[in-house]
């Protein structure tokens, strides 16, 4: 018998059972970087084995906020963060470490990072106008920009073509490890660093005028990423905190601005203890796709097809609805988490309900056993119902929302 959590009193219950024991929590110490020490507390309740915990009370990363203004849309912002964090897994375990935001790259820091690299030229003439301003003699210019110069002159569509953008972002991850005994100390054990790349270079031919796209291969990113990840990590090394501490980049591509689904993490490299060498890279095999989409015929044409059978059922309970939209997640080629989205229009809670019930079946119907799916009923007063298949699992979570 399939459970509806139906009434207010349900959800009360269901809160009270799932939510966290703020009363079992570890008081640390967390040692800083100019070997001070202070009080700090780790939350010993922990969601999965898939998440860090984080160490509290929360500080905030220096570059706080910059991947919202960064990258193209919120699908990317989610996974580039999620991502990375499983990325960080393969070298940080979440059963040693824990959970800080960067404290290392500051904004101003990564703003001049993400900035085209300047031509001798435009080196010189910043020079100058920095002696007229400052009345000296000699000035240095900082000239650390990632992305490739512009000359400045020519055509703007060749400029462009030839030099575009291929770094948008760059995170920074923390990791604490503990390093006494039971409530002992928590130091810096390892960071993490995810570089963004485009995979569709905009560009303008002047401040607000037409904006057109140069398309950048995977080939091409993964070649200039890689340059760029050994510089990063060069400069890394040059930061004290960090000079001596493990070191995990991932190379991201994000989608276009139209995307509907988010980009992926295609390749991360370890950085040993104390080295500047990026040794091998290692490929991650993940990927998002579009249900139904032209690469989901392509690629997973079996995966389409049930998807397609369930699409086509629910089509049978509003005959004129077509609105059911689903973002597969791929691992090394196999279907892992299915999440699927029915806005519809419902004309009363009893109509809701039993909708609900009959989309409920079609999980349990359509989809293989070893599938994660997650469906979000909604309407245009917000989200109606949800409906949670874990793999192997008899029965689904479904709750009704009041």
């Amino acid at each position: 018998m399939r459970k509806l959590s139906m009434v207010a009193l349900s959800l009360v219950l269901l809160l009270t059972a799932c939510a966290p024991n703020f009363q079992k929590q570890e008081e640390v110490v967390q040692k800083k970087d100019d070997d001070t020490k202070e009080k700090a507390i780790i939350p010993k309740y922990k969601i999965s084995d898939e998440y860090y915990r984080t160490i509290m009370p929360f500080e905030p990363g220096e570059a706080r906020g910059m991947v919202v203004n960064n990258l193209n849309t919120r699908y990317d912002i989610t996974e580039f963060e999620t991502g990375l964090m499983r990325i960080a897994q393969n070298s940080f375990s979440t059963d040693q470490y824990v959970f800080k935001e960067g404290q290392y790259l500051d904004g101003d820091t990564v703003t001049s990072w993400l900035n085209r690299k300047m031509t001798d030229a435009q080196v010189k003439a910043k020079e100058e106008e920095l002696k007229k301003k400052t009345k000296k003699t000699k000035v240095t210019v900082d000239n650390p920009g990632l992305n490739p110069a512009d000359p400045g002159t020519g055509d703007v569509h060749e400029r462009n073509k030839k030099n575009p953008i291929y770094l948008a972002h760059i995170l920074e991850h923390d990791y604490l490890v503990k390093v006494g005994g039971e409530k002992g100390t928590y130091q810096l054990g390892g960071v993490a660093i995810g570089l963004a790349m485009n995979s569709v270079h905009y560009y303008t031919k002047e401040k607000y005028g037409a904006v057109y796209e140069k398309n950048i291969s995977r080939a091409v990113l993964e070649r200039e990423g890689k340059k760029m990840a050994q510089e990063v990590v060069n400069r890394l090394r040059g930061i004290k905190e960090l000079s001596n501490v493990p070191i995990t980049v991932g190379l991201f591509e994000q989608q276009s601005k139209s995307s509907v689904v988010p980009g992926n993490f295609f390749a991360y490299a370890e950085v040993s203890q104390g080295s500047n060498n990026i040794g091998s890279w290692k490929d991650v095999k993940e990927e998002y796709i579009l249900f139904p989409s032209d690469q989901a015929q392509k690629d997973h044409r079996d995966d389409l097809t049930f998807f397609q059978n369930f699409k086509q059922d629910v089509e049978t309970y509003f005959p004129n609805f077509n609105g059911v939209i689903g973002k597969g997640f791929y691992l090394d080629g196999q279907l892992q988490e299915l999440n699927i989205n029915i806005p519809i229009q419902f004309y009363g809670k009893a109509e809701a309900i039993g909708f609900t019930q009959y989309v409920t079946g079609l999980v349990m119907e359509h989809f293989p056993s070893y599938v994660s799916v997650q469906v979000n009923i909604s309407s245009v007063m917000g989200p109606e119902a949800l409906i949670v298949k874990k793999p192997d699992q008899d029965e689904p979570f479904v709750h009704i929302y009041q």
